[in-house]
């Protein structure tokens, strides 16, 4: 049986609007329909988005900018089944609306920080706090942008600490010494490449 995502697909190609574009007219509005999905999930915003990539999707169609704005908002409606102002407006509307034990989600996700910054490869502040905002906020269903607000605010409450500053600490105790590491080790394989002699080429005669 086809998968959801493949009977979405076939649905929206054999809707008015899927009808009216070649395949790649149709391959790329329902590509961008995804991204301003992630952006809007991200941000809880896509209008600046939006009118970037219709204007670029039309400079190579027959059809003006607003054309294509009306065909990505269309897609993305037969991709998710909401348009693109109710998807960000749902999300809102949580972020509005979260029960207490949310707070207590975002100041246990707030710890989960540090061990990606110390611990195994470790990661730097700016992926670690991405990482585990992308999970509260897929958790909590709202934006990233508002679940890192969350983990900030929540951590400060509880700990009278800055989440960035204590988390930058520990990544200059433990992240930067391994990053420089490895920039001295990738600057030595590459002196020592460099140094490696290269024979010359012999020409064979006939």
């Amino acid at each position: 049986m086809p998968d959801d995502t493949t009977t979405l697909t076939a649905n929206a190609r054999d809707g008015s609007t899927g009808k009216t574009l070649t395949d790649s007219q149709f391959d790329e509005s329902w590509a961008l329909a995804t991204i301003l999905h992630r952006a809007i999930c991200k941000t809880g915003s896509f209008r600046e988005k939006l009118t970037d990539y219709a204007h670029a999707f039309a400079r190579s169609e027959k059809f003006d900018q607003m054309r294509a704005e009306t065909i990505i908002r269309e897609q993305f409606k037969a991709r998710y089944g909401q348009t693109m102002n109710q998807f960000r407006e749902d999300l809102k509307d949580r972020e509005t609306n979260l029960p207490e034990k949310a707070r207590e989600e975002a100041f246990g996700h707030a710890h989960k920080i540090a061990p990606l910054i110390c611990g195994g490869d470790t990661m730097p502040f700016y992926r670690a706090f991405d990482t585990v905002g992308v999970a509260l906020a897929q958790k909590l269903d709202i934006t990233e942008t508002g679940a890192k607000e969350l983990m900030k605010s929540t951590f400060f409450e509880a700990e009278g600490r800055d989440l960035y500053e204590a988390s930058k600490a520990l990544e200059k105790t433990y992240h930067d010494p391994v990053r420089k590491t490895a920039t001295q080790a990738r600057g030595t394989e590459t002196s020592d490449s460099d140094a490696t002699p290269k024979k010359a080429r012999t020409r064979s005669r006939a």
